[in-house]
């Protein structure tokens, strides 16, 4: 197990920065900042290259497939929980694994093309998997809140502001709606390399650097790309992380999953249909912040009947990109 790499400040205040901005220009970043670009550069490609952060793109599900997300709860045989999240992991639909403690051995979330290949997901592959006893799953009808949104908070508002005018302008959020090849092609580019430059754009999908300059803005602009900073929380000082299964009265459904997708620890809040009403995906500084959540936040808001956590241990993937000690690995 490698040591557990250490941020310093100038490194959180780079990080926090490219949650605002992914794709701002490092001189323009260094400004905001007071560095020099090549100071800038070279925090960012140190980063980069201790495999600790990754600008991707991150595209909503109903643009690339016709049913919507799964969560996922997976009892396992005592000691092969490790395993099965390895099996899990490997199959390309499951975007996200891990291993926890609490409602389930095993959390993942599967997001397939097809609905009839996520049927065949929840109904042979996962429990085929060696050492699965059973799988409990939620359909996601309705996302509150989604992690490109988690930041943060170290800048100060003049520093926000400043790199709010950097970020690419976004028009409202697009319907669903299909992609042409061209755009599919740099849709798949923008995924791994959320800073992609209209050149790369040009020379990945085959066409002229102005067409990709104006391809690449319009992905941007109808927000069917949105460029965000992957990071293990845990680097950023949010080393607990955990899965809240809320339950829920009808009439309070939506309410709870905003009130939720506004806590500061929200990386990703959804309704869903299953057991449960609201799926609350969160990160914490210590126990005392999950305490609060659970004790206090959750306690005053009506309409709750009941919860149930799972906390995480050990993150396998996330977004599609394998981990090791928290470590981004290398695609494929």
């Amino acid at each position: 197990m490698e040591e557990t790499p250490r941020l310093d400040d100038a490194d959180l205040d780079l990080v926090a920065a490219l949650q605002v901005a992914p794709r701002a220009p490092l001189s323009a970043l260094a400004e905001v900042l007071g560095a020099s670009p090549s100071t800038v550069g070279r925090r960012l490609a140190r980063l980069e290259d201790e495999r600790l952060l990754r600008v991707i793109g991150q595209v909503d599900w109903p643009m690339l497939a016709e049913g919507h997300p799964l969560h996922v709860w997976v009892a396992t045989d005592p000691g092969r929980a490790r395993e099965v999240a390895r099996h899990l992991a490997e199959l390309p639909e499951v975007p996200f694994v891990a291993t926890t403690t609490g409602r389930s051995d095993v959390y993942c979330s599967i997001h397939a093309a097809r609905r009839d290949r996520a049927r065949e997901l929840l109904m042979t592959s996962v429990p085929s998997v060696p050492g699965v006893r059973s799988a409990h799953s939620d359909l996601v009808l309705r996302a509150a809140t989604k992690s490109d949104a988690w930041r943060l908070h170290r800048l100060s508002e003049d520093q926000v502001a400043a790199l709010r005018e950097l970020a690419d302008p976004r028009d409202e959020p697009a319907g669903a709606a299909g992609f042409s090849a061209d755009e599919l092609r740099a849709v798949e580019l923008l995924r791994h390399d959320g800073r992609a430059s209209a050149a790369e754009v040009a020379r990945a999908v085959g066409i002229s650097q102005p067409t990709a300059y104006r391809l690449l803005q319009s992905l941007l602009r109808r927000g069917l790309v949105r460029p965000r900073v992957e990071i293990e929380p845990g680097f950023l000082g949010y080393p607990l992380e955990a899965v809240v299964a809320v339950r829920a009265a009808p009439g309070a459904v939506q309410e709870v999953a905003d009130t939720l997708a506004r806590h500061p620890s929200a990386r990703y809040v959804s309704v869903v249909a299953g057991t449960s009403a609201v799926i609350h995906h969160g990160v914490f500084r210590d126990e005392d912040g999950l305490a609060g959540l659970l004790t206090s936040d959750l306690a005053n808001l009506p309409g709750i009947t009941a919860c149930e956590v799972s906390v995480v241990l050990d993150v396998l993937r996330r977004y599609w990109i394998a981990r090791e000690d928290g470590r981004l690995l290398p695609d494929g």
